[in-house]
């Protein structure tokens, strides 16, 4: 990415992964992106009413997928000014019809725009991933064969979407008029729920049911509903007794997903699962090299050895430190400092302190925003003040630290499924009431300033 401009096209490809193709021509594809200044990015629409709707409607995904190409949050904004193009001559925005997507003969359900730079050349091999590695390479080169199901799993942002566009380039490559399929549970889901809506799942079994390898990214979404659990059911069985590949990534393994079918859990189980853990030191500081090198830029070996010494659990973490190293390289014109560095990790992450200490602040937050006592926090009692601040508990424990639902469940003696219905209902909370999602982010921004 040589410009800002280079920035707004890999985000607007993410963005039109997520939404109608009438969404985004309408929304999305008309907005001019004017400039990226102290976190926030600014656009220009035409009226009052599209400032609306885009605020409304488009600013969250827009933030998300911003963080997700350079590394850190941004703030959205947007001006209305229907002279601009005239008022503004030195102005370049983002021209529409410069935003293509790569290999554009190729099926819409192909995946993002992004995924292309994922190759298991570039994959950083250690010994927290080197099984995954190996049974995913086993699966580019024959696809159906053996490891099959393959399902990857593992903390957000150790590598398994890596694995999974590093298979399904490798299968295009090799195969080229081969249906490779990529989609998301979330996606899934949602594709379903407006097939059936429409009455013509016959669309959603064509697509699904007649590839030649399917690949579902964080598949324990599908648990969200016992339609899409049933349809996927039928989708895996078809692929399955056709001998065609299925790969699979999710959060957590099968045994974990507390409300998934157990027809579907002993399937998921029958091929191959394989685990990816934290990244050594020696793995971590390879990681930033190479994302150093792709970005043209050269970082110190000091520099190299802080950032792998903050940064242990999360490669996308490690990786989208050095995007905001580039990323105020190319706003302010020169490297930042190592100063600049330090508070730059600060930002990206809350693990700079132990898991422990970092569970241990949750408590004493929790039990201070509450008022009761952390002994009565981690106690069985379940009276509605304390049960609340236990469930709260759980999710920023959960958010903040990303450990695993059992893990979460050992501080307070109760089994995963206990955890994921606990968060669920703060989630489902947390959607409905703004004081409340306030208090809970005041909790979480309190921890993450500790660290």
């Amino acid at each position: 990415m040589d410009t800002l401009n280079d920035i707004w096209k890999e985000v607007l490809a993410l963005c039109k992964q997520e939404v109608s193709d009438v969404m985004y021509n309408m929304w999305l594809s008309p907005l001019e992106f004017y400039k990226l200044e102290n976190d926030t990015a600014v656009f220009i629409v035409n009226a009052d009413f599209r400032k609306t709707i885009i605020l409304s409607k488009f600013a969250e995904m827009i933030k998300r997928n911003f963080k997700e190409i350079i590394g850190f949050e941004v703030e959205i904004d947007v001006i209305v000014d229907q002279a601009f193009g005239e008022k503004n001559n030195d102005v370049q925005p983002v021209k529409k019809e410069e935003i293509k997507e790569e290999n554009e003969e190729e099926p819409a359900e192909n995946a993002k725009k992004s995924s292309t730079s994922f190759t298991f050349d570039n994959f950083v091999v250690g010994k927290s991933n080197l099984f995954a590695y190996t049974v995913a390479k086993g699966v580019a080169e024959s696809p159906g064969n053996q490891y099959n199901p393959l399902l990857i799993y593992g903390n957000s942002g150790l590598g398994k979407t890596h694995l999974l566009f590093a298979i399904y380039n490798e299968l295009k490559r090799k195969n080229p008029n081969d249906i490779i399929v990529y989609t998301t549970g979330e996606s899934f889901l949602n594709e379903l729920i407006e097939c059936v809506g429409k009455k013509n799942t016959y669309v959603f079994h064509n697509k699904y049911r007649n590839v030649d390898a399917l690949l579902v990214d964080d598949i324990q979404v599908i648990q969200k509903g016992d339609m899409t659990q049933e349809e996927f059911f039928h989708t895996f069985n078809a692929l399955e007794q056709a001998g065609k590949q299925i790969i699979l990534t999710s959060d957590v393994p099968p045994k974990e997903m507390a409300i998934l079918d157990e027809r579907l859990r002993t399937r998921f189980e029958m091929g191959v699962i394989a685990d990816i853990k934290p990244p050594d030191m020696e793995t971590r500081k390879a990681i930033i090299k190479r994302k150093s090198k792709s970005l043209g830029i050269t970082l110190s070996e000091s520099t190299i050895d802080f950032i792998a010494n903050k940064i242990k659990n999360n490669i996308r973490q490690l990786e989208g430190t050095v995007k905001k190293i580039e990323a105020l390289r190319k706003v302010y014109g020169v490297m930042p400092t190592f100063e600049q560095v330090q508070d730059i990790v600060k930002d990206v992450t809350s693990d700079s302190l132990p898991v422990s200490v970092v569970i241990n602040n949750i408590f004493s937050a929790v039990s201070n925003t509450y008022g009761v006592s952390i002994d009565d926090i981690k106690s069985a009692n379940r009276s509605s003040n304390i049960s609340q601040a236990r469930n709260i508990c759980m999710y920023v424990i959960k958010t903040v630290t990303g450990i695993t639902l059992k893990e979460v469940g050992t501080f307070f003696g109760k089994d995963h499924s206990t955890v994921l219905h606990s968060i669920k209902r703060i989630e489902s909370a947390l959607e409905k009431d703004q004081t409340f999602r306030n208090t809970v982010n005041n909790i979480i921004r309190e921890v993450k300033e500790k660290n």
